[in-house]
């Protein structure tokens, strides 16, 4: 039996991932009131948990240097305290400490009562949606990761790890990992009113700003299994928007926080620009999606070696954040899709 309608078109926040390695106050985070306040009233807001979480059970780091994107639970804290109440947790970092990694990360989150999916303690777990239920319906996910997750880091039948699709030795994505993304797709389809498929995506091609032929017919899949919104991470910048039969594809959506240690110039402005996505909708489709631009700082508050306030987001209002809108408007052109601006941002034409 499907779920019941929804008293009102349910309204669902998407965004960049978070890659948060500091437990920001309010002070050394400025913009997090207005954060909070874009997100308030949602029924559900989602990012992913680009940070392994080290707590009780975290094993010694398989991953060292630059690239180790590690923090306490302290950093869930910040997210939840601007409203954010979704995560993705599969991502090319969820097994950085090993199974004691991914045992702290939903730890972290079911503590908190936070709807998450993409990891677990063993495949079935690991690939098995998670839902917010809500007075006007329920928001489910489905989450994997596909390129980068360190070897063994998959989930087993046995074994805690990472919804993992993989390719094959010929490129493909393995068919027997897209089936199993795609069955739990549907199973949710079946429950919830709006289903958010999620990838991780780091099978990057050669310009990583580039959007994957195979990346477009996966996401079509996903919509066709039951999928109201597709949504992917893994490469740091923009991608493009596409409405495919009503529904909602983002590519990439970039980042909310970028709390990289590489050097300054390590990567182009774009890496610094993202949106916020505001989905107003029901299963039948959207009726309303906004965005917002964002726009992170690449230099610390306190200079280039301070690394605790770098990449920190702001909302990009007005002139600020036009050219970061019109340059998604240019890379969603190839889709179709319409852009309206707006003196907040921008609208998407889904009718």
């Amino acid at each position: 039996m499907g779920a019941a309608a929804p008293k009102r078109p349910l309204r669902v926040v998407l965004m960049g991932q978070a890659l948060l390695q500091h437990n920001l106050n309010d002070t050394q985070w400025p913009a997090a009131g207005k954060f909070r306040a874009l997100f308030s009233g949602a029924d559900a807001v989602f990012t992913d948990l680009e940070t392994a979480i080290k707590g009780r059970y975290a094993e010694a780091p398989l991953r060292e240097g630059t690239f180790l994107h590690a923090a306490d639970a302290g950093i869930v804290d910040r997210l939840a305290n601007v409203g954010i109440n979704m995560f993705a947790t599969s991502n090319n970092h969820a097994y950085d400490f090993g199974p004691g990694g991914i045992r702290d990360a939903i730890d972290a989150l079911d503590a908190r009562k936070l709807t998450h999916a993409g990891t677990g303690m063993d495949l079935a777990k690991a690939a098995a949606p998670g839902y917010r239920t809500t007075e006007s319906g329920t928001v489910a996910l489905v989450a994997m990761a596909s390129g980068a997750v360190i070897a063994g880091g998959m989930a087993g039948p046995n074994k805690p790890g990472v919804n993992e699709v993989r390719r094959g030795p010929k490129g493909d994505l393995e068919e027997a990992d897209v089936a199993r993304y795609l069955a739990s797709i549907k199973e949710a389809s079946a429950k919830a009113d709006i289903v958010i498929a999620y990838q991780h995506n780091h099978y990057w091609e050669k310009d990583m700003a580039d959007t994957s032929p195979w990346q477009r017919s996966l996401a079509h899949r996903a919509i066709d299994a039951g999928a109201s919104i597709f949504a992917a991470h893994g490469a740091p910048l923009l991608h493009g928007i596409e409405i495919y039969k009503g529904k909602a594809i983002f590519y990439d959506l970039g980042g909310l926080f970028f709390q990289t240690v590489t050097k300054p110039g390590y990567y182009p402005n774009e890496v610094w620009q993202s949106v916020v996505v505001d989905c107003h909708g029901t299963k039948a489709g959207f009726e309303k999606i906004g965005l917002t631009a964002v726009q992170l700082n690449d230099t610390g508050t306190g200079g280039p070696t301070d690394m605790t306030t770098r990449g920190m987001p702001k909302l990009a209002e007005g002139a600020e954040g036009k050219p970061i809108l019109q340059r998604l408007a240019q890379i969603s052109a190839a889709y179709g899709t319409k852009f309206t601006f707006t003196p907040r941002g921008a609208d998407i034409v889904v009718g």
